[in-house]
């Protein structure tokens, strides 16, 4: 065997230290289900096909980053009515395994979603400073009914996870869309809330000094202001706050979306955190379709567990999707008000979808 130049024994270095800082970041990306180093060493049985719909977009690109990076995607379609396949041929180039195709506008959209298991939707436009999620409603609205009727034509069985806002609409409306195809399955359409828990997590451990790769807060309800509910006191580990720093902690979390608006001055809302977190909870999905016992993760979904048709809560994830809602669990007297004075803004937000599909031409 012959000695190593002194070349192979530095790229042999480098990637050395970029599988450890890489194992570093996704570690975290795929909690609370493996890390990297766990998802590589059973790989072998992971040949998922995932489509990212919005690909090109502010969240779209990153998210589509972070999927192509992962042993746990064999495919990665990319759709979008613009850039796809710019977006498409650079992330080719990356040296893992993930088979990258870019698609580019409706004629191409059921192409796409072919085959496809998981369908993850960032698409829609952003929001600016002063607008509500809200606000989004008639754009996005239509794009997301748009692409929920294909899926429903090109792959029904798909899990499909929508980040496109206002989340608290987009998923009565994705189901509804579902529901006229006859295809309608409650334990496999989602609203992904992990930013809100990512957040969550990032603020208490920063007033605790905390790891927060350590800190898990359920963040229950919907995904707009007061409809976010996040349950500290079901924090692990175990911590505790002031009632006044309690509230404003609380409100934070409601509003850290605004903050991230607020910042980028116009340019746009939270992307590369959004990214992560919608890359987080498709991680999520796939370890569980995969086999593994134990992921949980809370997301917006149809639910039995209060008065509103559709509720956040931990969800235990299995190979078809919802495996069982782990409900509200116990909270304390604040979190209980939280809870109540949620329940008329959601239960409008969700009859607004509805209606949107009720009324579609």
């Amino acid at each position: 065997m012959s000695t190593p130049t002194a070349a192979q024994q530095q790229r042999e270095e480098e990637t050395g230290v970029f599988l450890r800082t890489e194992s570093k970041m996704f570690s975290r990306a795929v909690r609370p289900t493996v890390g990297l180093a766990r998802s590589l060493s059973t790989s072998s049985q992971n040949h998922a096909k995932v489509a990212v719909l919005g690909a090109s977009g502010g969240i779209g690109q990153p998210l589509s980053l972070l999927l192509k990076n992962s042993p746990l995607v064999s495919q990665l379609s990319l759709y979008d009515i613009a850039h796809t396949p710019g977006v498409a041929a650079d992330l080719s180039h990356i040296e893992t395994r993930a088979q990258v195709s870019g698609y580019i506008g409706p004629d191409q959209l059921g192409a796409a979603l072919k085959g496809c298991e998981v369908v993850v939707i960032p698409a829609g436009v952003p929001r600016k400073p002063g607008m509500t999620r809200d606000d989004l409603f008639n754009t996005n609205a239509t794009i997301v009914a748009n692409l929920a009727d294909a899926c429903a034509r090109n792959c029904p069985e798909a899990m499909i996870c929508i980040i496109a806002n206002p989340v608290n609409s987009t998923i009565p409306i994705t189901s509804e869309v579902m529901k006229k195809h006859g295809v309608y399955n409650p334990n496999r359409v989602f609203g992904v809330t992990t930013l809100d828990i990512v957040r969550a997590n990032t603020f208490v451990a920063e007033l605790k000094g905390l790891d927060p790769a350590r800190v898990n807060v359920p963040v229950i309800g919907g995904h707009a202001g007061k409809t976010i509910i996040p349950l500290i006191s079901q924090c692990t580990p175990k911590v505790e706050f002031p009632s006044d720093q309690l509230t404003a902690l609380t409100e934070r979390i409601q509003e850290a979306g605004t903050e991230v608006v607020k910042a980028k001055a116009g340019a746009g809302s939270a992307t590369l955190s959004m990214a992560y977190a919608g890359a987080r909870f498709t991680f999520s999905v796939l370890d569980a379709m995969n086999g593994k016992e134990g992921v949980v993760e809370c997301a917006f979904v149809r639910s039995e567990e209060t008065e509103c048709k559709y509720f956040s809560t931990p969800l235990l994830l299995g190979k078809n999707g919802i495996e069982k809602n782990l409900g509200l669990g116990k909270l304390s007297a604040f979190e209980e008000k939280l809870v109540a004075d949620a329940m008329g803004e959601l239960k409008a937000s969700i009859k607004k979808g509805e209606d949107f599909v009720a009324n579609m031409k």
